[in-house]
């Protein structure tokens, strides 16, 4: 998903300031921010990534967060999902100066 996009652009981005030389160093620049650039726009539209899809067995998997899908079933979601103030309760008592916005 987003994540293997995002290694795959910072292996390109390596790749490409390891081949600078002076006759290429324009190209090389704009290419790199094209790169960033590009990689900036998937971390903002992780959240959209996400999807979900009902496996052989009943349990639902929410793809999107991180390289492998989170996997329950309907009565674990739905646990989950009645825990929510009590997460974000616990996500603002134990954020020790981290960026991540959890509102």
């Amino acid at each position: 998903m987003a994540s293997g996009n995002n290694d795959d652009l910072k292996r390109e981005l390596e790749r490409l300031q390891a081949e600078v030389t002076p006759g290429n160093d324009d190209d090389v620049k704009k290419e790199i921010e094209r790169l960033r650039a590009e990689n900036e726009t998937l971390k903002q539209t992780k959240s959209d990534n996400i999807s979900f899809k009902v496996g052989q067995k009943g349990g639902m998997s929410m793809y999107g967060l991180a390289r492998f899908p989170v996997t329950l079933y309907k009565s674990q979601w739905l646990i989950l999902l009645s825990a929510t103030d009590k997460i974000r309760t616990f996500l603002k008592d134990h954020d020790h100066g981290t960026k991540v916005n959890f509102e």
